[in-house]
């Protein structure tokens, strides 16, 4: 069946267009619309990183629910009224700026700003490969729960990939708080966390020999 998608903000800036026409089959889930969108030309580079809520006749839906010939769909990117202390949830092929990243996060009631940078070491290179369009959102939730675990007043954080040769970060997480035990442990937290959870994979590169390093199922 062919579904019209609404939209609404920068997906409507990039369409040029306040809709989409997908098409999907007839047992079709949000999920599946979800899917499309990622795929469709017009906005698939953008509704592919964003963390996408679909509404189903007005109303929030699930990803299990199921779509109807003549439901009216809209595709919502994250709403101005969220939480904008996650300043950055990024996943880069360039070098990392570690300073850029870091002043993300400055604010006047922050008393403590800590900044986490993994590097390579003992190897030649590391090279990274993520499933980015995940990646992104996953660590963005990462963050934003952090923010409220530990009270912090903003959080960022950019994850390379391609090759990151020996003493280059592949990874730099900034959080700012009103004291230093907040800020610590909201760094370490959020570090944590996106090597357990974000859909990130490392390979050892020394001369001619390469192997990808062992982790956990997520």
């Amino acid at each position: 069946m062919r579904v019209t998608v609404r939209l609404f903000a920068m997906l409507r800036e990039r369409a040029g267009s306040d809709s989409v026409d997908i098409e999907l089959a007839e047992s079709a889930t949000v999920a599946d619309a979800i899917a499309a969108l990622a795929q469709d030309p017009e906005v698939g580079d953008l509704a592919g990183r964003l963390p996408l809520r679909i509404a189903v006749n007005r109303e929030y839906a699930a990803e299990d629910a199921p779509i109807h010939p003549g439901d009216e769909l809209a595709a919502i990117p994250p709403v101005s009224g969220g939480d904008d202390r996650v300043r950055r949830a990024r996943i880069s092929p360039e070098a990392l700026d570690v300073a850029a990243v870091t002043a993300l996060v400055g604010d006047p009631g922050a008393g403590a700003v800590v900044t986490f940078q993994g590097t390579t070491r003992d190897v030649e290179k590391l090279s990274y490969d993520a499933y980015a369009e995940m990646a992104e959102p996953r660590i963005q939730e990462i963050l934003r729960e952090c923010v409220e675990r530990h009270d912090l007043r903003a959080a960022a954080a950019e994850h390379r990939i391609g090759d990151v040769p020996l003493g280059e970060p592949s990874v730099v997480v900034a959080v700012s708080a009103a004291h230093r035990g907040e800020a610590f442990n909201g760094a370490r937290d959020a570090i944590d966390r996106i090597k357990a959870e974000a859909p990130i994979w490392k390979k050892e590169v020394e001369g001619a020999g390469e192997s990808w390093v062992e982790g956990t199922v997520p």
